[in-house]
């Protein structure tokens, strides 16, 4: 019988041989989480640990906002295979977006949410993070200001303007995500900004504008009196999105 040609992968075959013989973009979700486990379980083979793994957890998208502690309750998943599987969704999510660096301008919200949605749109709780800018809306440094459900005793403005007063910032992006999946904003949101503005005004640090990022796209709240005259770069209308929904403060929605 002749030899089976390595290029022409059996049905038998791995997923480390369909790798080999079509490269990684040929294999399934399944077939991709099996290589990074490795090993299975008590009468299993990766394979079908990878396959339970996705069905409980929803897919991809559900493991990537899995809690190490949920992931090491699968029969199979220990420590190891757990922090594996976070390395890999983690570089996944880096691959995704560029950080945002010292120097960069940011031209307007979509620019904000190119940055912050691969790593934001996964993350179980609300993180609330704030861009200090220079006088030409370049990024002068990214401060984590809080973490948790959005409320105004949990963002104080002395965690938003402390680093912004200590590195001379000419103005600051508010930054936070829904898990939920939806970007429309809270009363709580819509509260916390009002205050913050009040704040940035009296220090002289006006607030550019709030970006709420969601896996469904992103809302910019921008109070029309408070940040007239700090208004996004003409150039930004360009940069509109169909999944950009711009809600003002005022609107009442």
């Amino acid at each position: 019988m002749p030899s089976r040609s390595s290029s022409s992968p059996s049905v038998t075959d791995g997923p480390r041989e369909r790798l080999d013989a079509l490269g990684p973009a040929a294999l399934s979700d399944a077939e991709l989480l099996a290589l990074l486990l490795r090993t299975g379980g008590p009468g299993r083979a990766a394979l079908g640990l990878a396959t339970d793994l996705l069905a409980r957890h929803d897919g991809v998208a559900g493991l990537a906002r899995t809690a190490p502690a949920e992931l090491r309750q699968t029969a199979g998943v220990g420590p190891a295979k757990s922090a594996s599987l976070l390395a890999a969704l983690e570089l996944g999510r880096r691959l995704a977006t560029r950080r945002l660096r010292t120097g960069d301008a940011i031209r307007g919200p979509a620019d904000v949410y190119r940055h912050f949605h691969a790593r934001l749109r996964d993350t179980p709780h609300e993180r609330f993070l704030v861009l200090l800018l220079d006088g030409r809306h370049r990024v002068l440094r990214e401060v984590m200001a809080s973490q948790g459900t959005l409320t105004a005793s949990l963002v104080h403005p002395r965690e938003v303007f402390r680093p912004a007063l200590r590195e001379a910032a000419a103005a600051v992006i508010l930054v936070h995500n829904h898990p939920s999946g939806d970007p429309t904003p809270s009363r709580e949101d819509r509260e916390v900004t009002e205050r913050l503005v009040q704040v940035g005004e009296i220090l002289g640090v006006p607030v550019l504008d709030h970006v709420i990022v969601a896996e469904r796209g992103y809302v910019s709240l921008r109070q029309d009196e408070g940040l007239r005259e700090t208004r996004w770069p003409a150039s930004s209308a360009s940069q509109a999105s169909s999944r950009h929904t711009n809600v003002p403060l005022s609107s009442g929605r």
